[in-house]
């Protein structure tokens, strides 16, 4: 039997098929939240007809959960593409409660892979999520306000690394 890691690298193989999604939690957003998974939805379709066959969430209320959740809708559709949830430690999410609980648990039970990229919590282990999910990624699906944080140090990390960038402002 295979394990997560194996399955993951196979997954990540081809990087030009991979596109991972950063964007605010709620309360940072400014559009609603129907309004984003509409955009979100609309941008998983133009990447999955551009051949992307594997996507990335890093797992966090928001944008990420949505974007996992419009994956494993497709996939349910018959879709052939792959969800990798990449948490930043283990046990990321466990105090959440009531309907984040609900669709992280549920995200993380129809994924194809579920990476910790770090061993504990450390105020590091976020950023090092992020570059983990894009440096395995040819296209970034962010939602993005303008603010400092975790979202615009992703993006700026994208740049940098030749990542097709595609913000929702």
């Amino acid at each position: 039997m295979r394990n997560q890691e194996e399955i993951t690298q196979e997954m990540c193989a081809v990087k030009s098929k991979c596109c991972c999604f950063t964007g605010h939690r709620p309360e940072k957003l400014t559009a609603s939240e129907d309004e984003i998974k509409k955009w979100l939805d609309e941008k998983i379709s133009e990447a999955v007809g551009d051949g992307y066959t594997t996507f990335i969430t890093g797992m966090a209320r928001g944008v990420d959960l949505w974007a996992g959740e419009l994956i494993l809708r497709r996939k349910g559709q018959g879709v052939p593409i792959h969800l990798i949830c990449a948490l930043p430690y283990p046990g990321f999410g466990d105090h959440w409660a009531g309907t984040w609980r609900n669709l992280y648990d549920g995200i993380l039970s129809g994924a194809d892979s579920v990476v910790c990229v770090c061993e504990t919590y450390s105020r590091f282990c976020f950023g090092r999520r992020n570059q983990w999910m894009v440096d395995r990624s040819s296209r970034l699906i962010g939602v993005y306000n303008g603010a400092p944080g975790g979202t615009k140090n992703t993006i700026d990390y994208a740049q940098k690394r030749g990542v097709i960038i595609i913000i929702k402002e």
